[in-house]
């Protein structure tokens, strides 16, 4: 009755379970004589808000090639992960989460040097082929009253992790962990291409259709009241079916015309995920501790360093200007301050901080396919690449951003039986 009594508790409170070790080195195990079965059911609320500066290229015939402020970006990302563990034998766990995205909002606002009189968003007078207009046309509208919305269930995620060594179960060695995450499709289609504004009153999906692979290690030594870990990972992207091409929305391309002809299939006009590797660095301070109660409380203090490989995906422009865009790639520098608090074996709490840098990156940097002077050859038009528009992928029309920074903010409980 009590094991019922706790798996219902686990279901409203959920998440992750801060054993002995230090909370990156958890893993599930059972079958041992003291613990025949382990099940972690873990629930965890984030909340992250990004605010980045967006520059456009200009030329100048004075300063040369220049970095004009256009529009802040802000951009909010509130959701739910539900994720369980189960201990398959000693030290070998399966695991399981999915991902309820309760809102993903994008806000644009001009900066304090840029006016709807004076922005070249507003004023732009080309076409995607680079041809002129005889009157100006927006490239996107910018109300800060008025964000882009998505939301759903995001993609489900399968893992499976082993730990060589566990201290643990031997004092003399350090916890050591090998694992493998695999995020399948499952969410629905994000079209880039579709108003989902406030105003509108439509909310866009979360899905990008690209199956992940995620392999990481992970290491801590419990020494005293510290317990320092370390933890390296990398993710590898694969277009999975029905992904989305900006061939979709054929208004948005430079050359139309080549879209799914030749070499400018789907796969190649569609989405091109980056590849992702990142360290972690940081140790636990146990503050409190009585083991005859299991009674703990714990602060985190952790280094975070990722890099993000560039590619053609959603990022900070794309519900403006409705497409998936070449990205360059960058890196993501900061911290992490937690806390964490167990009131017994089968429950903790946890609570964090994280503040992210940003490198400056280009947001529009599609390749044109051909040479520039290649352009006007009849003999290389299908080489052109159709992705490409002169409105902001043409060198002195790029947009950029600069001064991005993210934070999030993280809460979570635990229920382990």
């Amino acid at each position: 009755m009590f094991r019922l009594r706790a798996v219902l508790a686990a279901l409203l409170f959920g998440a992750p379970l801060a054993a002995n070790a230090a909370e990156i080195t958890r893993i599930a195990s059972s079958f041992d004589e003291d613990d025949p079965f382990d099940l972690i059911l873990d629930a965890k609320f984030h909340r992250t808000q990004t605010h980045t500066k967006i520059v456009r290229e200009e030329l100048t015939g004075t300063q040369g090639l220049i970095e004009r402020p256009e529009v802040w970006h802000k951009g909010s990302d509130t959701r739910l992960d539900i994720n369980l563990a189960i201990g398959l034998y000693k030290d070998f766990e399966f695991s399981f989460g999915i991902p309820i995205v309760l809102q993903q909002n994008d806000n644009y606002a001009f900066t304090s040097a840029t006016s709807e009189s004076t922005s070249t968003i507003i004023k732009n007078t080309l076409n995607p082929d680079g041809t002129q207009r005889d009157t100006p046309l927006t490239l996107f509208p910018i109300d800060s009253n008025d964000p882009r919305k998505r939301g759903g269930l995001g993609n489900m995620r399968f893992g499976m992790a082993y730990a060589f060594f566990n201290q643990n179960r031997d004092d003399t060695k350090p916890m050591w962990i090998v694992g493998l995450d695999y995020e399948a499709p499952t969410a629905k289609l994000r079209d880039p291409s579709q108003d989902n504004r406030d105003s509108v009153g439509t909310r866009g999906n979360v899905g990008d259709r690209v199956h992940k692979y995620t392999l990481y290690t992970s290491f801590s030594r419990k020494v005293g009241v510290a317990d320092p870990y370390f933890k390296v990972h990398y993710t590898i992207p694969v277009q999975g079916p029905g992904i989305y091409s900006n061939c979709f929305n054929l208004e948005s391309q430079g050359t139309p015309g080549n879209c799914f002809t030749g070499k400018w299939s789907r796969k190649e006009t569609g989405i091109q995920a980056p590849t992702v590797a990142g360290i972690v660095t940081g140790a636990e301070f146990t503050a409190f501790s009585d083991k005859t109660k299991s009674q703990k409380f714990a602060l985190d203090i952790r280094a975070i360093g990722t890099y993000i490989g560039e590619g053609r995906y959603y990022n900070e422009l794309s519900a403006a200007l409705g497409k998936l865009l070449a990205t360059q790639e960058y890196f993501q520098i900061g911290g992490q301050f937690g806390a964490t608090a167990s009131a017994g074996e089968a429950f903790t709490l946890r609570a964090s901080g994280t503040f992210l840098y940003n490198t400056d990156h280009g947001l529009t940097n599609e390749d044109l396919g051909v040479k520039p002077e290649e352009f006007s050859d009849p003999s290389k038009k299908q080489d052109i690449n159709p992705n490409f528009d002169f409105r902001y992928d043409l060198v002195s029309r790029r947009f950029r951003a600069v001064e991005s920074t993210s934070f999030r903010l993280e809460l979570s409980a635990a229920f382990a039986f």
